[in-house]
Parts: C-alpha cells; structure tokens; sequence
C-alpha cells in the first residue's frame, strides 16, 4: 500500500495570501507617508487587479508635490490616486461584479464610490484607523446602503516573509 505524505500544514489563508499580495503592492508606493496597496479577487479565488498610491501614469514623482499639509494645491491630495481605484482601473476584466477586495486602509468615499460602481461585493481590510472621520463614515454609509459587505481581516498570521535571494528558494 503506497503511503501518501502528508501535506505541510503551516499554508498561508486565501485571506492572508491576497492581503498579503495588497502590502506587498504598496511597497511600490513612492508616497513617503502613506503606502497602501488593494488586491482584487474573483469568486474563483483569481487576483483580477492590484493597484497602489501613486500618480496618474505620466505624471512624474519627481515634480508634484508628496506633502500632507499646506495649501491644498501643494499638497499631494489633488494628485493622487488612491490604490482602490488603481487596482480598479488596473484590473484584467471589464466584470468586476462579485469581486472582494482587499486592502490594508479601510476605503476613503471616493473609493468607496469606485467600489461600488464597479460591483466588488465585500471590502476587506486591515486597519480602520480613521474610523472616526467623516470621509470613512460616509464610506460606510454607502457600503451598507448598496449592500457591500466589510470585514476587518483578523488573523494570527502578523508576518510573512518573502525572500528573492535564489539560494534560499
């Protein structure tokens, strides 16, 4: 009788892997305060867009502004894209219907807009820091009136290591 061996059992989760692929996203942000990456997922558990916090395409990092206070114009606010909506505009398909997606910062309005118009059915999330605001308030608003599921992530997982050194892979 052949003995099968036994699979590992120290697997990431679904929901630790695609949290996992939105931080690791993030680490592409060139914003010196805030990195914040959002990985969307079909129903077949497929990632079908990541995005993170930058500029528009074409626009340098170089010359408009990253600061977080002064006049609004010369602050980053105006410009930037926030990674919902990059992993939105970035996505492979047209039918985002029925998606989840996953994020480190709970969703600002304008995202939460996005998210809904695009059909993304659940919102998942790491930190709801700015819970007490009003720009993350009437996110939550929207996401219970249109019927869009949120969920903080809570896992035993804190730390997941990626190494590219090829001798340890």
């Amino acid at each position: 009788m052949n003995e099968w061996m036994k699979k590992r059992d120290n697997y990431i989760s679904w929901d630790e892997y695609f949290m996992g692929v939105a931080v690791l996203s993030a680490q592409r942000s060139k914003d010196p305060n805030t990195q914040v990456g959002a990985c969307i997922v079909s129903q077949e558990h497929k990632i079908v867009g990541v995005g993170y916090n930058g500029f528009p395409t074409g626009c340098s990092d170089d010359s408009l502004p990253w600061n977080r206070t002064g006049n609004f114009i010369e602050t980053k606010y105006p410009f930037i894209c926030h990674a919902e909506l990059n992993a939105i505009l970035n996505s492979n398909t047209q039918n985002l219907k029925n998606c989840t997606i996953y994020v480190a910062l709970f969703p600002c309005n304008e995202c939460a807009k996005a998210i809904i118009q695009s059909g993304i059915k659940e919102v998942v999330y790491l930190s709801d820091k700015y819970a007490d605001t009003d720009v993350v308030k009437a996110s939550k608003i929207m996401f219970e009136q249109s019927g869009v599921k949120m969920r903080q992530l809570i896992t035993q997982t804190q730390k997941i290591e990626i190494t590219l050194d090829p001798e340890k892979i």
